[in-house]
């Protein structure tokens, strides 16, 4: 069911200001950065072998990322867990009384499709589903 763990998301409040961090201090890779318009986010993924860690940082006010650092500050937003078949993932999780936040996939980064289960059905920690077509890992 779960391949591995995608990546995880960090919400900063700048990608300018956290990246030094990652890539002088850490060594890890900066693969990209984009923006993801429907999410009102810029990301930047940076590899450490399989997994990956999305650095998350708002583009609006009203964007998640920035309603989560306004009530936590900055930190890790979610566990992106990579998966095949995502629709046939998330009804699983639905019979399992899972409750899911997108019961659609839905594009994210990268072109992945992706559905969040919500946080009071896990423990409180925010998990995403991640299911990417055509991509060589």
């Amino acid at each position: 069911m779960i391949k591995k763990v995608d990546h995880i998301g960090i919400a900063v409040k700048s990608l300018n200001d956290a990246l030094p961090f990652y890539t002088d201090i850490l060594k890890l890779e900066l693969q990209g950065i984009e923006e993801v318009d429907s999410e009102k986010v810029k990301v930047a993924f940076l590899k450490i072998n399989e997994t990956k860690i999305e650095l998350l940082e708002p583009t609006s006010e009203d964007s998640p990322i920035w309603t989560f650092i306004e009530k936590r500050g900055e930190g890790i937003h979610h566990i992106a867990l990579g998966v095949d078949s995502i629709q046939d993932r998330i009804e699983e999780m639905k019979q399992n009384g899972i409750r899911m936040i997108h019961d659609q996939p839905k594009t994210g980064a990268g072109g992945a499709l992706v559905a969040f289960m919500h946080p009071k059905s896990t423990g409180s920690v925010l998990y995403e589903l991640c299911e990417k077509k055509g991509k060589v890992e």
